[in-house]
């Protein structure tokens, strides 16, 4: 590797260190505005909109969406998830089933970090449709679903896959809301706390099947047009291969 491609990855990584050390600041900037009241009228009337609307006619079949969307994305179906997908990845593309078990039990590890260091209670404005046991911020749910199904549409690499991606991390946060057992700040710190570590993972996400550099394109860089040397045909020509 040479000395240009270390210092491009020493600043990937600090740029992907930099945006997680943004998110947990952002995190702490919503636990004290919430510790202090500043964020109740939101809070609130979110929550309290959600419990006029569980009253409802539409009410009851909602709910059994919610419940249902809030199980799929709940710690035993995320990581049965996560199990089958690298069960998938590791007999063609080992690499990338590791990134994504890493990543998804990283992040996971650090929800958890988060949720003691801010020992937040569960709101108790509404009735809880869910069983809950852990503190309340940021919501695990929201946080774990933004890191696995973002790390999946990361590997997909399809606008289709972070579109799909984007709306049952969407659903799953907004069905803790409307469960009554997180405030609207905890799911919005999940969803921070999730697209920071997925910055600073991103910086070691591998490359997909046909997006490695060829030959071409290797010899094409190290003599680069405009650089300090001079692209040479031959060069190119014989990274073509040896015959």
């Amino acid at each position: 590797m040479g000395a240009r491609s270390i210092s491009d990855r020493r600043k990937a990584v600090a740029k992907g260190a930099g945006a997680l050390a943004f998110a947990l600041f952002c995190i702490l900037a919503i636990a004290l505005a919430q510790r202090h009241g500043w964020l109740e009228c939101l809070n609130i009337g979110l929550m309290g909109m959600a419990g006029r609307a569980r009253g409802s006619s539409a009410g009851i079949p909602i709910t059994w969406i919610m419940q249902l969307a809030s199980m799929i994305g709940g710690t035993a179906a995320r990581f049965a998830l996560l199990a089958a997908c690298v069960i998938l990845l590791w007999s063609s593309a080992r690499t990338r089933a590791y990134w994504l078990l890493w990543v998804t039990v990283g992040g996971t590890l650090l929800n958890i970090a988060l949720k003691q260091v801010f020992a937040a209670p569960r709101p108790d404005l509404l009735p809880h449709l869910d069983i809950v046991h852990s503190y309340s911020f940021p919501s695990g749910h929201a946080a774990g679903n933004m890191i696995l199904f973002g790390a999946l549409a990361m590997l997909a690499g399809r606008r289709s896959a972070h579109a799909a991606a984007a709306l049952a991390i969407a659903l799953i946060g907004t069905s803790r809301v409307w469960l009554g057992v997180h405030w609207p700040s905890d799911v919005l710190a999940g969803w921070i706390e999730g697209l920071g570590w997925l910055a600073f993972c991103r910086v070691w996400l591998p490359a997909g099947r046909g997006q490695g550099e060829g030959a071409d394109q290797a010899a094409m860089r190290r003599h680069a047009v405009g650089g300090d040397e001079a692209m040479d045909p031959e060069t190119v020509e014989h990274g073509r291969g040896g015959d």
